[in-house]
């Protein structure tokens, strides 16, 4: 998992296919900022955490395996 670089998405963790399913908190954040674990519907390649308001994006030519 990294932090997206483009002036776009700043703020944006940029996710990969190996880190899927996707849940926030992330595994990343102190345990201070958390809350309960929401994992994330990804629209466009975008998602947003309702609690914390973190937003993610996968990562350009990510797949994202259907079930």
């Amino acid at each position: 998992m990294t932090h997206a670089t483009t002036p776009a998405a700043a703020n944006a963790v940029e996710l990969e296919g190996k880190d899927l399913p996707a849940y926030c908190p992330n595994p990343a954040m102190p345990l201070w900022s958390s809350h309960p674990r929401v994992f994330l519907d990804f629209k466009h390649g975008e998602a947003k955490c309702p609690y914390c308001g973190t937003a993610y994006r996968l990562k350009p030519g990510t797949v994202v395996a259907h079930h």
